[in-house]
């Protein structure tokens, strides 16, 4: 595969170069990226391939960090119901060419939990992704974490030792006391189950995690990807509160591989798209980098300001995520 232009511009080789060629570790593990077929689903907003196996994620993902050695756990790109089956088939197909990456099954929160079961043994499968748009609930973004996982598939992922990957919703996230009063109470209820908070809990706005995150002391099945959170604070409070020890890098490809960045604002968030009108300043023009640079650089900025260690910094890019999956 020869990769699209303008999908890749100079300005982002020009940034890797200057902001992170000498910061990134020569390994990698992306705790938190998707594959996608076009007959399930097709990215809008940049110029990506009609499908993306591992072979082309690898050449794509190697604009972000040249030349390292990369595996992942891959996640399909939540979507309607008719298209989920199909969706968990590809990824399981993908996973199964590299020893070390593993994959998450997709299901609607109404799917019949000993189904679910059954379907990521029979794709060998190592877990499961939640999604708030199979919640009933209108806006989703509202919804209470059991609308769209439901606490008999979590008893399953316990039974089962998987990992389930949540994007947790509700305008505070882990502020919201409904929502970290049930993670603690499940993942104490349920310590076979590991459960990882994508997004750095979802702390796009970053005062977020420092007001919540002191609430979820002490539970060792609790991780966090980072995944496309552009503000350096989220992150420096996941480690500062919980240690960097659960942490790891996921990229959130393919989300990585449009143009800007997310911003806190207020007591809230924006995303900022190339497509967004606010890149024309009266003193220059400025032209946006792939979101996955943008949110590299915030885990630079992290390791930064909090002084960790090289060692420290390749257990957030690929120890931790091995150690959770049990990779070699």
């Amino acid at each position: 595969m020869t990769i699209n232009q303008p999908l890749i511009r100079d300005v982002d080789y020009e940034f890797y170069d200057r902001e992170l060629s000498t910061f990134i570790p020569d390994q990698i593990y992306d705790a938190h990226t998707h594959l996608f077929d076009a007959a399930h689903f097709k990215p809008e907003g940049a110029d990506f391939p009609a499908s993306v196996g591992l072979d082309e994620y690898r050449e794509l993902i190697d604009v972000l960090h040249p030349g390292r050695d990369v595996s992942a756990l891959f996640i399909p790109i939540p979507g309607p119901r008719e298209m989920a089956d199909a969706a968990n088939q590809w990824i399981a197909e993908q996973q199964a060419r590299d020893d070390r990456s593993r994959g998450l099954f997709y299901f609607h929160a109404k799917d019949d939990p000993e189904w679910i079961r059954e379907e990521v043994k029979r794709l060998n499968l190592h877990g499961l992704k939640c999604y708030h748009v199979t919640s009933s609930r209108r806006p989703t973004w509202e919804s209470a974490i059991p609308e769209y996982l439901p606490e008999e598939v979590v008893r399953i992922a316990n039974e089962e030792g998987w990992v389930i990957t949540l994007h947790m919703v509700k305008s505070r996230a882990v502020a919201d006391a409904e929502n970290y009063e049930l993670i603690r109470d499940w993942c104490q209820r349920y310590p076979n189950m590991k459960l990882i908070l994508a997004h750095s809990a979802r702390g796009f706005q970053p005062a977020h995690n420092w007001e919540g995150l002191h609430h979820l002391k002490g539970l060792p099945n609790l991780y966090f990807d980072s995944s496309a959170n552009c503000e350096a604070l989220a992150h420096i409070a996941v480690l500062k509160i919980l240690g960097h020890e659960n942490f790891m890098y996921g990229s959130d490809f393919h989300v990585s591989h449009l143009r800007g960045r997310s911003l806190a604002v207020a007591d809230t968030f924006l995303w900022l798209y190339e497509q967004t009108p606010v890149w024309e300043e009266r003193h220059q023009s400025i032209e946006p980098v792939l979101v996955g640079l943008e949110h590299l650089r915030s885990l630079k900025w992290t390791a930064l300001s909090l002084g960790l260690s090289d060692s420290q910094v390749e257990d957030i890019f690929f120890r931790n995520a091995q150690r959770l999956l049990g990779v070699e």
